[in-house]
């Protein structure tokens, strides 16, 4: 009798055993980082006949936001930040959660609107192709989408998997994108690249007629489950060198999105809630930002609003906050206000970002 359910024992962890072998090597064999340098179709999304070019002197404005796949409402949380939710709840409330995310985005009448964690194809956010979804709700000329990840399908947690997931980063444009491009970034290496996923950034290219030269407008989204942080300066590193040839050129370089670093340097201290020492919201070493090349943290002194918040838990008083989206400019772009919009994160873990410039 004992032998017997020695033996079943034994079957059964065999069996445990192949199938986790058999997972294991469908991910990595499914596992892939799409090719660098891809171009990118520049898309119309609506046409009205204009074909207005941008020039010196004028006032834009630029809003980023990472619309965080559709899931978070305010009372959201997320396993892998501690939390306990790993898909949204319903298609419903993915489309809900769009909807109101790019309501709020199109309130500050942006000319250039940067979008992350946008799902086209994702098991978390019920399949709902959310690209064509802002493309239907915004009313811009011009856009681009670059594929950030698609990951292989992820057993975890047990009860509700994560699941697959194809996402990327959005770029709309009221004036012509003449081109755009998918650069590849660094990433983790080894076991924790599974988590990392896949990184890049893109690079659009928006003619100045009569001018010498073009603004090359970049959005990104880099890294935030890493070992150490090290990676997000690595991008960094990679970013600030493709920025800086540009301004060389004589071209007006601006860069936005989701940095996953503390941008203020002491968000902790600003917003009254300390966090634990998250690789994501560590600042940005000062020593790493180059001559020509400015960090532009969104920031009101009279009412300070976090762009980010921890969703390890439901919002409230007393979750940790942080501000890690903004932008990137080179001298020659003026940055006249960068501010956060307080949406009291209804729809999403961020608050979007705004920056009105000037091309000098």
């Amino acid at each position: 009798m004992v032998r017997r359910a020695g033996r079943s024992l034994l079957a059964v962890l065999l069996v445990f055993v192949l199938v986790m072998g058999i997972y294991l090597a469908y991910v990595f064999l499914s596992w892939y980082r799409v090719e660098d340098n891809l171009v990118l179709e520049v898309q119309t999304i609506h046409d009205d006949g204009s074909d207005v070019g941008l020039k010196k002197h004028g006032i834009y404005r630029i809003a980023s936001y990472n619309i965080g796949f559709g899931a978070y409402s305010a009372d959201y949380s997320f396993f892998m930040d501690g939390g306990k939710e790993s898909r949204a709840r319903s298609a419903e409330a993915v489309a809900e959660n769009v909807a109101g995310a790019v309501s709020a985005a199109a309130s500050l009448d942006p000319d250039f609107l940067l979008l992350q964690e946008v799902d086209v194809d994702g098991t978390r956010s019920f399949h709902v192709d959310q690209w064509a979804q802002v493309c239907a709700q915004m009313h811009f000329l011009h856009g681009t989408f670059a594929q950030n990840y698609d990951s292989p399908f992820l057993f975890w947690p047990l009860l509700e998997p994560h699941g697959a997931n194809r996402a990327g980063i959005a770029v709309f444009s009221r004036y012509p994108i003449a081109s755009a491009l998918r650069r590849q970034l660094p990433i983790e290496r080894g076991v924790m690249k599974l988590v990392d996923l896949d990184r890049c950034y893109s690079v659009q290219r928006l003619p100045a007629p009569g001018e010498k030269g073009e603004l090359v407008l970049y959005a990104l989204h880099l890294s935030a489950y890493t070992s150490d942080g090290k990676i997000a300066e690595e991008q960094l590193e990679m970013l600030f060198a493709d920025m800086l040839s540009e301004y060389e050129k004589g071209n007006w370089t601006i860069a936005g999105g989701d940095f996953n670093k503390d941008l203020l340097g002491n968000s902790g201290e600003v917003f009254g809630v300390s966090g634990p020492e998250y690789t994501w919201a560590q600042p940005v070493p000062a020593e790493m930002i180059p001559d020509g090349l400015t960090i532009v943290a969104p920031f009101d002194a009279a009412s300070p609003t976090p762009s980010c918040r921890n969703s390890d838990r439901p919002y409230g008083p007393d979750t940790f906050c942080v501000t890690v989206d903004g932008f990137i400019v080179s001298d020659n772009v003026a940055v006249m206000d960068a501010q956060v919009l307080d949406t009291g994160f209804r729809w999403s873990d961020h608050n979007p970002v705004f920056m009105d410039f000037v091309l000098q």
